[in-house]
């Protein structure tokens, strides 16, 4: 009988050293969440100030160079998208060539962050206010996570014309 005491006794405090261990798990997890959500917008924002700010290293740095990438714009003038990162490269150098930095302001409003392992899914608006002209733009954002570090391989924005 004394022996089963001893076994229930030393059972209850693992059991209670489980249940403390329990709830910082799961907060270590929400975090760790919390921590990828917040690098992903990070790297969004980057890439934007980069590509307004005429910046092509930092903008290049922030995409998944690969024949997967993809990239799209649809606005009054039609959609124009580009496949592969050879073609995103090649297309847009003539923008970072000659296009002159915005001193704009860019806000973003997160819709949706969906984390699936080593992908996301991003959904925001965009307004850009530069002084003269505000745009807006629904946009999606697909990222990879590749050593460590959240990259977009997809983006695809939709202007609504000029944001009253």
């Amino acid at each position: 009988m004394q022996n089963n005491k001893c076994c229930f006794f030393v059972a209850l405090k693992l059991l209670k050293h489980h249940i403390l261990i329990l709830p910082l798990v799961f907060i270590s997890l929400r975090l760790f969440a919390q921590t990828d959500e917040d690098a992903i917008k990070r790297v969004i924002e980057k890439e934007s100030a980069a590509y307004f700010n005429v910046d092509y290293e930092t903008w290049a740095e922030s995409w998944v160079q690969a024949p997967h990438a993809y990239w799209a714009y649809t606005d009054a003038s039609g959609t124009r998208f580009l496949e592969g990162w050879d073609a995103i490269k090649k297309s847009l150098s003539s923008y970072f060539k000659t296009a002159k930095p915005s001193s704009g302001e860019i806000t973003n409003q997160w819709l949706e962050v969906r984390i699936y392992d080593t992908g996301a899914y991003v959904r925001f608006t965009q307004l850009v206010i530069d002084g003269t002209d505000r745009t807006e733009t629904a946009q999606i954002r697909v990222l990879e996570k590749v050593n460590g570090q959240w990259r977009l391989v997809c983006m695809q924005a939709t202007g609504r014309g000029t944001a009253r």
